[in-house]
């Protein structure tokens, strides 16, 4: 794990860290762990839902741009389906991002904000799916940026365990993000999780004893 970043010093403001990966990298494990540890974790997976949810600013535009064919019987949005509409057309991704990522941004800096208002942490964790895929973070002011990897065939086959995809599929999901390799080389840290849960918690420990002290 790189343990290098930005230069230490007093900050009158929560330290920014952003938390990316690849599909099934174990994003999620991670920012677990730092929340667990005292980290303020500001889930753009979560906002994400909120904005395309029925009443939220997106759903009705993307409702239009998708058609009905992405509408559970509920109302709500069929995941399922509009993943295998964007994963299969780069088309469609960039449309449904151009839709939603304006409403998750002004989401997740408000969030920020209310945080550093309130003086609840001393570590906002960004956790964005495509940080280094469609931005590079600097409206968000991060201070770093965290990546958390595993080879290609590691995940290949945690997505085929998990979402009962097929090989093929997997492959397919990982070929629609930008390389895990090329997010790893513009990290600030790198998690490695391709090895036990024990290793990744305990390479999320040093890490926490340095944005601790950079805090």
């Amino acid at each position: 794990m790189t343990l290098t970043g930005p230069p230490s010093g007093r900050r009158r403001r929560p330290l920014r860290i952003g938390l990316t990966g690849g599909v099934a990298s174990g994003k999620s494990t991670v920012a677990s762990a730092l929340r667990a540890l005292g980290a303020a974790v500001i889930d753009a997976d979560v906002l994400a839902r909120e904005v395309v949810h029925p009443g939220g600013p997106a759903y009705r535009d993307v409702v239009d741009a998708f058609g009905r064919s992405v509408v559970a019987p509920d109302g709500t949005l069929d995941r399922a389906a509009l993943a295998a509409r964007i994963f299969s057309d780069p088309d469609a991704r960039q449309r449904l991002n151009t839709l939603t990522h304006p409403h998750i941004r002004r989401r997740m800096a408000d969030e920020a904000a209310r945080l550093t208002e309130a003086a609840d942490a001393s570590v906002i964790v960004f956790d964005i799916p495509l940080l280094l895929d469609t931005t590079d973070g600097r409206d968000l002011g991060l201070d770093g940026i965290i990546v958390v990897y595993a080879d290609a065939d590691i995940r290949v086959r945690r997505l085929v365990a998990r979402n009962r995809l097929s090989e093929e599929e997997a492959r397919r999901r990982l070929a629609a993000q930008v390389p895990l390799e090329e997010k790893k080389a513009r990290a600030t840290w790198v998690i490695d999780n391709s090895g036990a849960p024990e290793e990744t918690r305990a390479q999320v420990e040093r890490l926490w004893q340095v944005l601790s002290a950079r805090a």
